[in-house]
């Protein structure tokens, strides 16, 4: 395998992390604290070994094979979070390496678990540069899940390739056009974010950070009470949780539905399945736990569906900001709310988990199984948004439920070893592999953050992470000794 165009893509994107720290550093400068400093050093290390290793490894890049391609997906995001780090270890925060790679591999994932606390007072460059990691790991998702996922048949996506594509060895040359669309849409829904989220009473600073945390359903926050903080805020003069409730549903729909819409194929959105199915669970999950909190706290319809809708969607779209503590709510809601974040949101969105349309090619597979057993000699078939499921997919699909959740349970039973208790090695496993923030329990939970956990575990959290942002395979295929052959 050729290293030079995977080297030199991985240096462009280290520089690029390097320039990103420029505007943490301008907002230190203006807010007069010293964290600049730490900022511009991390900015200059970042230039100067980017440069250098793209420099090292110049050349024109016809295209990237498939095996490329997993490799350079996966550097990328390492590289980035490595890089990520070093603002957080030099700032006036002082976080160790084990707590600074936490945080950096928790934002560029856009899982938003922290071990981070003081988050109200903490320096202004700090909670943006939490925020940029989560915008970024947003938008590099949806490109990533969009423009090349679908060729690399990862875990069924290749049910997504668009049909005026070449399937083909190359993939990188087909990629432009898709990832600068998707980006220039970003931004568009990010800058909408902002304004609504600022016309509803938050602060500039308040409404760009939580903007880009929104929209890439990451669900860093600047405060320690996440959006329960501005639920008490007297300068908020609209509902702003019912604002971030549409735009993390926003963020959790498929992008390239978002570009059809723009062409006029409004049919497209309205009729896709996976998004008809992906609003039902939430409306059905709202409905119950609006019903039960109503019923058990003695709220008010209004209060208590509002509260419902939008900790369902957070923890649905895996964002997972907080607007009340959840496991005050009973069993019920606690074991609802430790189940959804692995469905998780459509394919092509930057949100996290198994994905909707994977539950329902499994439950088709099921049902197809069935239909063969009772009429064995009938020709059928299975279809999704009106294209067959082909066996290969199936196959695709399946693989990635066992790998999933044997992940899961790999990763929940090292945490036990740890000296970690069952709820909160299997909520903290979860939480990872699904990316999605909040755990259960009194240590892992919407009150809590991950400080108190042991290094060795946040490792294991870091690893897990990675693995489910990448869609599994993306990682997993290059520990096999096949990977490495010719």
């Amino acid at each position: 395998m050729e290293f030079r165009p995977v080297l030199f893509i991985v240096g462009l994107f280290i520089c690029m992390t390097g320039g990103l720290m420029l505007f943490p550093l301008l907002a230190d400068l203006i807010a007069g604290h010293g964290d600049w400093r730490a900022f511009g050093t991390a900015a200059l290390v970042c230039g100067t070994c980017g440069t250098g290793l793209a420099t090292a490894c110049w050349g024109k890049i016809e295209g990237l094979t498939t095996r490329q391609s997993f490799l350079t997906v996966t550097m990328i995001w390492l590289a980035i979070a490595i890089a990520g780090t070093l603002p957080f270890i030099l700032g006036s925060k002082d976080l160790s390496v084990t707590d600074a790679f936490f945080e950096s591999m928790s934002g560029l994932t856009t899982t938003g678990s922290t071990v981070v606390s003081g988050l109200d007072n903490a320096p202004p460059g700090f909670l943006l540069w939490r925020s940029i990691l989560q915008w970024l790991g947003g938008v590099g998702v949806v490109v990533m899940a969009t423009a090349l996922m679908p060729f690399l048949a990862v875990g069924g996506l290749q049910l997504f390739r668009m049909e005026a594509s070449e399937p083909s060895e190359k993939i990188l040359p087909g990629t432009g056009q898709i990832a600068s669309a998707i980006t220039i849409l970003y931004v568009f829904l990010t800058f909408l974010c902002f304004a609504a989220y600022k016309f509803c009473g938050m602060t500039g600073f308040d409404a760009i950070n939580h903007a880009m945390t929104t929209i890439a359903t990451g669900g860093f926050s600047t405060k320690d009470a996440s959006f329960g903080y501005f639920l008490t805020d007297p300068s908020i003069r609209y509902p702003v949780d019912l604002v971030a409730t549409v735009f993390m549903i926003i963020g959790a729909l498929p992008f390239t539905l978002y570009l059809l819409l723009l062409r006029g194929k409004v049919g497209r959105l309205t009729k896709d399945s996976e998004v008809k199915l992906f609003l039902l669970v939430i409306a059905a999950g709202t409905l119950i736990i609006g019903l039960r909190i109503a019923h058990d706290f003695g709220l008010e319809p209004f209060q208590a569906f509002r509260l419902a809708i939008f900790n369902v969607v957070s923890l649905m779209t895996g964002t997972g900001y907080a607007s009340a503590d959840y496991m005050l709510w009973g069993a019920f809601a606690a074991g609802f709310f430790f189940i959804i974040p692995f469905v998780g949101g459509c394919s092509g969105s930057t949100s996290c988990g198994l994905k909707v349309f994977r539950v329902q090619v499994a439950f088709e597979a099921l049902a197809l199984h069935v239909r063969r057993l009772a009429h064995p000699h009938r020709a059928t078939v299975a279809r999704f948004n009106g294209r067959i499921i082909t066996d290969d997919v199936f196959l695709s699909v399946l693989s990635f439920f066992f790998i999933y959740f044997a992940i899961f349970a790999t990763s929940a039973v090292i945490l036990s070893t740890m000296g970690l208790d069952m709820i909160t090695a299997l909520s903290a496993a979860g939480t990872s592999i699904a990316n999605v923030g909040p755990g259960l329990g009194p240590t892992v939970g919407p009150a809590s953050n991950f400080a108190s956990l042991p290094d060795a575990a946040k490792w294991v959290m870091s690893i897990t992470m990675l693995i489910g942002r990448l869609e599994l395979l993306t990682v997993l295929v290059m520990l096999t000794p096949w990977f490495w052959t010719r």
